[in-house]
């Protein structure tokens, strides 16, 4: 049989004014917790990937994740450099977010999470409520993006949003607002689109946070080629190109590539 990899996650904190135990710790916050360790193992979110199973126990509760070893290998490593660096952000995107959200976690529910692996078996890095693990402000700034794409679904009963299935990225999460659906008099699904949308990137990476996207228009987009529309191009542009030596002009862009 194929030796597997663990990750364990023992968090303690109180509910109720008791100790948690397997017992009082709710599916939601299991839920959450599942959701980021997957992010930590496989932050690429592959269509097929390895079983990650799961176990609960005691002590106050210790959450346990067995996968392949190599994913378990590779946590280990960025759970001992962000203990040793007091940061993440040199992580990427999934991965910090991942443990971002556990230091919330922490702050919002005063838990203490200790991770460790079966690579080490002694504790990597603790996450508490007095912790400081969040990404840096300055390394994100706002920006605009264009994704073309199927609309596949629109709607939402708290955040109105679109989801547009892109060959690029991936299926795109996209606020909207209820207003913009509202106003929508045809049906906007299985169509392809263009949409200009707000979020956020990564200065350094150049890395786009998928969780920020928020709509400013769509683009009606028709992919299929235009013959009328690029010749109107064509005669619109060589009014500009009037008088020009196009072979001198290329020669000079060249600077002397040719010779």
């Amino acid at each position: 049989m194929e030796k597997k990899g663990k990750i364990e996650v023992k968090v303690k904190g109180k509910t109720g004014g008791l100790p948690i135990s397997p017992e009082t710790f709710d599916i939601k916050e299991i839920i959450e917790l599942m959701e980021n360790v997957e992010d930590l193992l496989y932050p690429e979110k592959p269509k097929s990937r390895p079983i990650i199973s799961y176990n609960i126990e005691e002590g106050s509760v210790k959450h346990i994740f067995t996968t392949s070893p190599e994913p378990v290998i590779a946590v280990s490593a960025i759970l001992s450099q962000v203990k040793s660096e007091n940061s993440i952000d040199f992580l990427g995107l999934r991965r910090a977010r991942a443990i971002e959200n556990i230091q919330k976690f922490s702050v919002k529910r005063n838990y203490e999470f200790q991770f460790q692996t079966s690579r080490t078996m002694h504790p990597e890095l603790l996450i508490t409520p007095e912790s400081n693990f969040y990404r840096s402000e300055n390394l994100w700034v706002d920006a605009e993006f264009y994704f073309y794409g199927t609309l596949k679904d629109a709607g939402g009963k708290n955040k109105a949003n679109i989801h547009l299935d892109t060959e690029s990225h991936g299926y795109l999460t996209i606020e909207t607002g209820q207003d913009f659906l509202k106003k929508q008099e045809e049906n906007l699904l299985y169509k392809e689109y263009g949409v200009r949308v707000s979020g956020k990137q990564n200065i350094e990476t150049g890395e786009i946070d998928s969780h920020s996207l928020r709509l400013i228009e769509i683009i009606d987009y028709r992919p299929a080629y235009d013959k009328d529309y690029i010749d109107r191009l064509i005669r619109k542009a060589s009014k500009s190109w009037k008088g020009i030596d196009i072979d001198n002009w290329l020669a000079s862009l060249r600077g002397g590539y040719d010779e």
